[in-house]
């Protein structure tokens, strides 16, 4: 794209202030296709979604099998999940884009069409759209995405992961007597088990602040802002 671009502004008769009725009915068909987008990119999502399910309930059920059976699938599903994760953050970014352009429409057009029982105000979010449009780009960055995915769905797969794994070692072969074989219990080869349990300690508060900070972060940029960056 070139700087022109950028300084774009509507037409005359593509109405930058205005609609007429085939602009309005454009519009509309433009708003759908934007709908249709973000609802096959939000199955996308979904498709993630299920398989770190099915993965962790694949590696409780190896894991629980038996008092003797080990505690490590539960271990290795987690760099399983973790890769759905960064998969899903991506399909996100791409998601946010068609969800954030059909939530501008609606905030911008329709909704003041329906509240004012009037033509909406003429303003720039008009421009906005087009030059989101003609200069297309991510809306959020990817530690935003991986956090809202994180809110909506992984927190829960992540912690029913730690539950399952401590209650796997605190139960089988038989239930827990002192710490020292807590730690036993966690060894994985050379690896010893206070290592491996700070290291499990270390990830959940990794994912656990990152899904607070981006969440404050997304609070403090929402705050209506006159832009492509108002729309993610």
């Amino acid at each position: 794209m070139t700087e022109d671009w950028k300084n774009w502004k509507s037409p005359p008769g593509g109405t930058g202030n205005e609609f007429d009725a085939a602009a309005i009915g454009a519009l509309a068909h433009l708003y759908r296709g934007e709908v249709y987008r973000s609802t096959i990119w939000r199955t996308r999502l979904d498709t993630t979604t299920n398989w770190s399910v099915v993965s962790l309930g694949i590696a409780m059920s190896i894991s629980f099998a038996s008092p003797g059976a080990s505690a490590l699938p539960l271990l290795l599903v987690g760099l399983l999940i973790g890769m759905f994760l960064i998969l899903e953050s991506r399909r996100y970014r791409y998601f946010n884009v068609w969800r954030a352009r059909a939530r501008w429409m609606e905030t911008h057009f329709y909704a003041p069409m329906l509240f004012q029982s009037r033509k909406p105000e003429p303003g720039e979010w008009q421009d906005v759209l087009a030059n989101d449009y003609l200069t297309p780009q991510y809306h959020i960055g990817f530690w935003r995405a991986m956090g809202r995915r994180i809110r909506r769905n992984y927190m829960w797969i992540f912690s029913f992961q730690a539950v399952a794994y401590f209650s796997k070692v605190a139960i089988h072969p038989e239930p827990l007597e002192n710490i020292d074989q807590l730690f036993n219990r966690m060894a994985i080869g050379p690896l010893p088990g206070i290592f491996v349990f700070f290291a499990g300690l270390s990830f959940h508060i990794a994912w656990i602040y990152l899904a607070l900070w981006t969440n404050a972060n997304d609070k403090k940029k929402h705050q209506r802002i006159a832009g492509v960056g108002g729309m993610g």
